[in-house]
């Protein structure tokens, strides 16, 4: 396994460019959907079209802020009981966050490898499902996402923040923000949660203790129902929507 330098470096690069950055200028767009310029690059992107992904690889698919740093904190410590080998991450996990040349370091990675991605579904690789490599995708509901995710806006120095909760869930709504529309998302994984190699985890059912519901400290009653709308447009009926478990976790 490489040292940890590749990795350390990425995230000093990623926060240094932060600071440069303005909120205008956050996205490119890649295949119609917007990533941070500061972790992603279109090189990148065309790089991960030759990854070679293997059987035994572990895939960690989520939507950002619905918990794929804490599942990920789980997997390695599983990896490290039945592998008997402490798992550590000379790359950033993210799958498309990084150089182009990661893929070719990422060969000499011994097995099981685990990668995290925030991809839609038709985005992945195509050696994933060639390969058969197991998938765990990660849910949350879409309220305490967005709220998660504007905190992360604008709360963490040298990251571009939003004027107001207004303004994020302004652009939530309309998937302008990174990794684009969360209901787009869902949607696209809803077609394939029963596939055999995809597992699906609800982060609320796994993490009782944390403060789920702090969306009603943010929304206003027409941000609510704009919400339960969306729901209702995209996921009502689906797989997906009985899962997420949408009245318990986001009906007041």
């Amino acid at each position: 396994m490489a040292d940890k330098s590749k990795f350390i470096e990425y995230i000093d690069d990623a926060l240094e460019k932060s600071k440069e950055t303005t909120l205008s200028h956050l996205f490119f767009t890649y295949q119609g959907i917007p990533y941070p310029v500061t972790m992603c690059t279109p090189e990148t992107f065309q790089a991960l079209e030759t990854f070679e992904a293997r059987s035994d690889d572990l895939v960690l698919a989520s939507y950002p802020k619905c918990g794929s740093n804490w599942i990920l904190h789980i997997v390695s410590e599983l990896v490290f009981a039945f592998a008997k080998r402490k798992y550590e991450f000379s790359e950033f996990p993210v799958l498309e966050c990084g150089d182009s040349e990661k893929y070719q370091r990422m060969k000499l990675f011994p097995s099981p490898r685990i990668l995290t991605t925030h991809l839609h579904y038709d985005k992945l690789p195509g050696s994933i499902f060639k390969h058969k490599a197991k998938i765990l995708v990660i849910f949350r509901n879409p309220k305490d996402t967005a709220v998660s995710f504007f905190h992360f806006h604008n709360d963490v120095p040298d990251i571009p923040s939003y004027a107001s909760w207004a303004e994020f869930f302004q652009q939530f709504m309309k998937g302008k923000v990174s990794w684009g529309s969360y209901f787009d998302f869902a949607i696209n994984w809803n077609k394939h949660l029963d596939d055999d190699n995809v597992k699906f985890v609800l982060y609320e059912d796994l993490k009782e203790i944390c403060e789920i519901g702090d969306w009603k400290q943010l929304f206003s009653e027409t941000q609510n129902q704009e919400m339960d709308e969306k729901f209702q447009e995209c996921l009502a009926g689906t797989s997906l929507g009985y899962k997420l478990k949408y009245e318990s976790y986001c009906q007041l």
